[in-house]
């Protein structure tokens, strides 16, 4: 079982980033397709692209001296530069030290030595529960789950000792040194196992922090952020963005801070807030949107899931009196539930459409239905159109 699931999670890293060719269907695939009049059975290539989006690099920090790019060469270096100026650190998981299947720890172990960078077994709640254990010593510990997907054996370990700890001695001691990275959200080819963005999970579980960055330079910011903070933090890293984002990045250390969401894009008309990966899909949205509607958009990344901005998001709400919320995790009990919520008590007499969410739907994340079940920028374009004319 062992070796089934770790060839399950090393599958996607021998396929291309950046598309995919159809092949053979499934007899169930071609029944489903029958379906559609438009459809054939006839086992076509059809090319599926795994980004549904354009990633724009931003302009880069110039207040940090040199610059250099990509997200996980930019993720070494956050954690490079944690081993070298805090002693001690400590970062591990399943296959950390050969360098991780995405390669975001390459070289690690031959410069800081085994003891520092090493793997561990094929368990879960064992990294996590010594992660807690290496906090809870004094250890800066850098721990990671393969696929965000698997984080669900360690739930027990991150919601009932992780965020608790600090709270049931009464400060006497805690394990706020923990930061828990991983791979997070639709790569175009993850299927089932490989796709899940489960961040809500965890925002029902006062004690920890939960961040999700959109590109490189918001992925070295908030990761060092997040490895200083004194919580245990979990750190999800788009895995499409690995090859997809490539930007200029500063090479000397810097934080951004936790919990403030970052307005991206001034507006008047219609606010729209995400995270990760939908924030690029959403900045399309919105010149969308200016472009087809002449609506003007209000573009806001919330950066920090848990515990998140509702200053930020509320006074946008406030000025354009719309507000569409985005995430590729399933509606329902989804965190968009949570930030409606809030702004519907808070911004009711400013609101001028119901809030929109536009999400995943509430089924398992699909592999060749992918394209259908994604919140690309065309659901969500119809969204705005609603709310406009509502």
């Amino acid at each position: 079982m062992a070796a089934t699931r770790l060839f399950l999670r090393a599958s996607p890293v021998k396929c291309s980033l950046t598309g995919l060719t159809g092949g053979v269907h499934s007899s169930l695939g071609l029944t489903l397709l029958k379906l559609s009049p438009a459809c054939t059975a006839k086992p076509q290539a059809q090319r599926r692209h795994a980004a549904h989006f354009t990633y724009h690099p931003e302009p880069a920090p110039s207040q940090y001296g040199d610059l250099t790019s990509g997200f996980v060469r930019l993720t070494l270096a956050a954690v490079r530069e944690i081993l070298t100026h805090v002693s001690p650190a400590v970062i591990f998981g399943e296959d950390v030290a050969f360098g991780g299947v995405f390669r975001c720890t390459v070289g690690l172990r031959d410069k800081y030595g085994k003891d520092r960078v090493f793997n561990t077994p094929l368990c879960e709640q064992g990294i996590v529960g010594f992660g807690i254990g290496a906090a809870a010593a004094g250890a800066t510990a850098i721990a990671e789950i393969q696929f965000a997907d698997y984080i669900y054996p360690a739930f027990d370990q991150i919601v009932n000792e992780a965020a608790k700890y600090r709270y049931r001695s009464g400060n006497m001691f805690d394990c706020g040194k923990l930061t828990i990275r991983s791979p997070w959200g639709c790569v175009g080819h993850g299927s089932i196992y490989h796709s899940q963005c489960p961040e809500a999970f965890f925002t029902h579980c006062p004690g920890i922090k939960i961040v999700v960055p959109r590109g490189p330079v918001q992925a070295k910011g908030l990761l060092l952020s997040c490895i200083a903070d004194q919580n245990p933090c979990i750190f999800f890293e788009p895995k499409i963005l690995y090859r997809a984002a490539v930007e200029q990045v500063p090479t000397e250390a810097y934080q951004i801070p936790l919990s403030q969401a970052e307005v991206l894009q001034e507006g008047s008309d219609l606010t729209l807030v995400a995270w990760g990966t939908q924030v690029h899909v959403l900045r399309e949205v919105a010149a969308m949107a200016q472009e087809k509607l002449g609506v003007s958009c209000e573009l806001i990344d919330l950066q920090t899931i848990l515990p998140w901005d509702t200053e930020t998001v509320c006074k946008s709400v406030v000025k354009t009196g719309r507000l569409l919320i985005s995430h590729e995790a399933p509606v329902t009990g989804g965190f968009a539930a949570e930030i409606s919520s809030t702004v519907q008590e808070e911004c009711f007499l400013n609101l001028e459409a119901p809030i929109s969410r536009v999400c995943g739907y509430d089924t398992p994340f699909p592999h060749i239905f992918e394209p259908f079940y994604i919140p690309d920028k065309w659901k969500c374009f119809e969204a705005v159109k609603r709310m406009i004319n509502y």
